[in-house]
């Protein structure tokens, strides 16, 4: 099985962070041969280990990586072509897909949505110029969606990073973080521009129990190494995926935005904070209420999502974020967000549930 999957970079890593993990996941554990079309290898090339960006195209991982560029590359399709997020695929590679006697399964990967209407939405054809049919193939976290992206060996990965004491602070090391003193917590931020870092910070400084926030690059700039009352602040350098996600393991509490953090923090199982993408028409707010219509977590941990982006709850922001460290809220959540983890983790994963998808749809064609 050939698949090309196409990827435009649109915002910062996450369009290609999704991208690459789903390409990956079908070469390593679904044995097929995989194109990754991207238009910004730069964007690639720190998320990829090896990927050059001068390269037309290149071998990382097993995965062909392709610069999509204008015009496109002349490649002729194989069997599945994958767009990510509605980006189209080049007119004339559409083209050649309407050509063939037998034309691929055309797949629209569309964003992660906890709402309810995706149900109904999920693996629905929508007929094509040419003769050809795109299916929606929707992300999600009930078995009537296409699932959360999720390797084979992830979560007993976690566990065993997670009950390993010399291991976590090994890695830590490792990950730049400085080594945690006994008692102080380990909290991470990944947030937009817009986010309230600075009143984290404060709140953090001020808490009874000491805190090391962990930021990567280019995140809230305005806060700088060093400590301020019971906050140790530490910037960290770019992370490679498998070392992001390990991180999240190791913390006690995760701020994270987008949507591929954001899934990678719920396989973590640990106590998280998501900041969402804001849409047109404040579409995110129903999109963040309907993810926590499902999400388990003590009452001030939701009224903290909504107030850290900025909603309804915004002016309680300081009380709930200083309700949310108190050691039996984080205990309490800690325990649910285990628990809705192993939950998700006993449904198929995305990547399984695609190929099986596209493996029916070719035997039912031929």
């Amino acid at each position: 099985m050939l698949a090309d999957v196409f990827c435009r970079v649109i915002d910062n890593y996450g369009d290609i962070g999704v991208c690459w993990r789903l390409a990956r996941q079908l070469r390593r554990e679904h044995g097929w041969q995989v194109r990754l079309w991207v238009d910004d290898l730069r964007a690639a090339a720190r998320l990829v280990p090896g990927v050059d960006e001068r390269l037309a195209r290149q071998q990382a991982d097993g995965v062909e990586i392709v610069h999509w560029t204008r015009p496109a590359p002349p490649l002729s399709p194989g069997d599945v072509a994958i767009e990510a997020f509605a980006c189209d695929p080049p007119a004339e590679f559409v083209q050649q897909m309407g050509d063939r006697v037998r034309p691929p399964v055309w797949i629209n990967l569309e964003y992660l949505s906890a709402e309810a209407w995706v149900e109904n939405c999920h693996a629905l054809p929508s007929p094509q110029p040419g003769g050809l049919r795109k299916y929606f193939f929707f992300p999600g976290f009930t078995p009537a969606t296409g699932g959360l992206l999720r390797e084979r060996t992830l979560l007993a990965e976690r566990d065993a990073l997670q009950a390993d004491p010399v291991g976590r602070a090994a890695f830590l090391l490792h990950a730049g973080v400085r080594e945690l003193r006994p008692g102080e917590r380990l909290a991470t931020l990944f947030c937009y521009p817009d986010a309230q870092a600075s009143l984290l910070a404060d709140v953090l400084a001020a808490q009874p129990v000491p805190t090391l926030l962990a930021i990567p690059p280019g995140v809230a700039p305005y806060l700088s190494d060093g400590a301020r009352g019971a906050l140790r602040i530490v910037r960290i350098p770019f992370l490679a995926q498998p070392d992001y996600d390990r991180l999240l393991w190791c913390a006690d509490l995760n701020f994270v935005r987008g949507e591929d953090s954001f899934v990678r923090a719920q396989w973590a199982g640990r106590p998280m904070v998501w900041h969402i993408y804001p849409q047109a028409g404040a579409a995110h707010v129903d999109k963040l209420q309907a993810w926590l219509d499902r999400y388990p977590c003590p009452p001030c941990a939701g009224a903290l999502q909504t107030a850290w982006n900025g909603d309804a709850e915004a002016a309680r922001l300081p009380e709930l974020l200083a309700q949310a460290f108190e050691a039996g809220t984080l205990a309490e959540w800690k325990a649910q967000a285990l628990a809705w983890s192993d939950s998700l983790g006993r449904q198929p994963d995305l990547a399984a549930n695609l190929a099986a998808f596209c493996l029916a749809l070719q035997e039912n064609h031929r």
